[in-house]
């Protein structure tokens, strides 16, 4: 199960930090991400980081103003947001799987309830 959490209303250039905290079998996930959908558009990919090593894999649109960060310790995943701008409004949905790189191409073993971001100008 994840458990995503940290969505809220911003205004643009503020920041954001979004949780999802993994529980149950979590021994057959290796890596933990997130994906966004906006009103009207496809749900697109936008970080995932492994357990270790700490392999991390951005969507172009997050390079430079998202980070993702995890804590193996409480199987729980990070994504820091600054500099938020109104087309970031979406909601968040993180995603748990083997790597990486599956997570990216949208193969996820198991999904999270999303979380909603909404980004005023």
């Amino acid at each position: 199960q994840l458990q995503a959490s940290g969505g809220g209303l911003v205004q643009a250039g503020a920041s954001l930090r979004l949780s999802c905290a993994a529980s149950g079998r979590t021994f057959s996930i290796s890596a933990m991400g997130w994906f966004r959908q906006a009103p009207g558009k496809e749900r697109e990919f936008v970080a995932a980081v492994s357990w270790s090593p700490a392999i991390t894999n951005y969507a172009d649109s997050a390079k430079g103003r998202f980070t993702i960060s995890r804590d193996n310790s409480k199987n729980t995943v990070y994504l820091q947001m600054n500099s938020l701008k109104p087309e970031d409004t979406a909601v968040y949905y993180c995603a748990a799987d083997r790597s990486v790189f599956s997570i990216a191409r949208g193969s996820c073993m198991y999904w999270g309830q999303g979380t909603q971001v909404t980004v005023s100008s």
